[in-house]
């Protein structure tokens, strides 16, 4: 039985302008919400997990912007919560910093790592409470976010919230820490 090798990634500059146009238009679409046009086309067979040149998925761009209904219509087609992008941030990381309930629910309800990081060690939990988002903090703590994680450097969530002047992130998980 023979397997083909697998095969490269188009390159842009070999794409035409119309596949462009098209590619451009689904991006597009992830960032604006359209979760009716994102769940045509994957029952259509457009790849769940399609990237951009910075590495960030279809479901990372909509969980960005805050559209829980396009993100839903990505996890339904498919698409991975634990791609990290080029910038070692997965979907989950993008909704907590930008304090989004909607889509860090939905993305915690259909399987992503709470406690998940890139190589920074960055959690969402981190990323949350850095920006004093604590609605999110909270949630995340609520599914189990681990308080004393430590990034790469070896720097605490509390830490980290600290140097960025979020008290009321600290006072949270200074209180779920003596809560254990």
């Amino acid at each position: 039985m023979h397997i083909p090798p697998p095969q490269r990634p188009a390159d842009p500059a070999e794409l035409d302008d119309d596949t462009l146009a098209f590619v451009r238009r689904v991006f597009q679409y992830a960032r604006t919400g359209e979760a009716g046009e994102l769940s045509t086309l994957l029952g259509q067979g457009l790849p769940p997990n399609l990237r951009n040149e910075r590495g960030d998925s279809l479901l990372m761009l909509a969980c960005y912007h805050g559209h829980a209904a396009a993100a839903g219509a990505l996890l339904d087609g498919g698409a991975d919560p634990e791609i990290l992008n080029d910038a070692g941030q997965t979907p989950l990381a993008a909704a907590a910093f930008k304090g989004d309930a909607a889509c860090a629910s939905l993305l915690l309800e259909r399987g992503a790592r709470v406690d998940n990081a890139g190589p920074n060690g960055k959690t969402a939990l981190m990323i949350a409470a850095m920006f004093n988002r604590v609605d999110i903090a909270r949630l995340l703590l609520e599914h189990g976010a681990d308080p004393l994680a430590l990034d790469a450097s070896g720097m605490s969530i509390r830490e980290a919230a600290a140097k960025m002047g979020a008290e009321d992130a600290v006072a949270l998980l200074t209180a779920s820490i003596d809560a254990r």
